[in-house]
């Protein structure tokens, strides 16, 4: 049973993370790869929309894609678009990219070797991890604009559709928790974090939804 406050807690999370960035036509999409084929589905739907002629899916597979997903995150992505109308040689596939980090910097390889001019990237992930997801790329490839968007739903939608509330709350967890300190390792750049959001992931954390979360060290010397 998940308690009320477990719940605001979580739809706090679920709102700081939306970027709220108004779309416009780019140079690229790059689709995030995960057990979400919801992201596949929203760059498919923004590619017939004319916001970009070209997609870069990237993924590989992750402990909780491999049995869903056994060609890899980015192959299934490729394929729910193609099946939903996007032509082949408008996707790359980038394969090998086991988090967001390689997920960019992969990307951007990719996007170099077939000599595509990138100014501008539309960047589709999981609605919970549009501002973890900005504030990497934004990192890690500064010379371009960066446009985060995500499938627009409410949290509870959301959860009905991955068919695991606990799951859902565990992943916000975790993004949060990078959000808060992969800056000071050098992964993302700072975003400021509201004490409502940090405390709602406190309390998260502590009611036990750390399924996802990474050591921290200095929670660790807290402890």
């Amino acid at each position: 049973m998940i308690s009320a406050q477990a719940w605001a807690d979580a739809q706090r999370l679920w709102d700081f993370q939306q970027m709220g960035h108004e779309l416009r036509p780019c140079s690229v999409a790059i689709g995030l790869g995960s057990h979400d084929l919801g992201v596949a589905d929203t760059t498919a739907d923004l590619y017939h929309q004319g916001m970009m002629p070209l997609i870069v899916f990237t993924g590989a597979t992750s402990r909780t894609t491999r049995d869903r997903m056994p060609r890899g995150e980015a192959e299934h992505y490729r394929e729910r678009a193609m099946d939903l109308g996007v032509p082949g040689d408008a996707v790359l596939v980038e394969p090998r990219a086991r988090n967001t980090g390689e997920n960019i910097r992969l990307s951007r390889a990719l996007l170099e070797e077939h000599r595509a001019a990138v100014s501008s990237v539309l960047l589709v992930s999981k609605p919970y991890e549009e501002r973890r997801a900005y504030a990497t790329a934004r990192k890690l490839w500064p010379e371009v604009e960066w446009i985060s968007t995500s499938t627009p739903m409410p949290l509870v939608d959301y959860v009905d559709s991955i068919g695991d509330a606990r799951l859902v709350i565990d992943m916000l967890t975790g993004a949060q928790q990078r959000l808060m300190i992969y800056p000071q390792q050098g992964f993302m750049l700072e975003q400021h974090v509201p004490d409502d959001v940090a405390a709602a992931y406190e309390r998260l954390r502590d009611a036990g939804f750390t399924s996802r979360l990474v050591t921290d060290p200095a929670e660790r010397k807290r402890a």
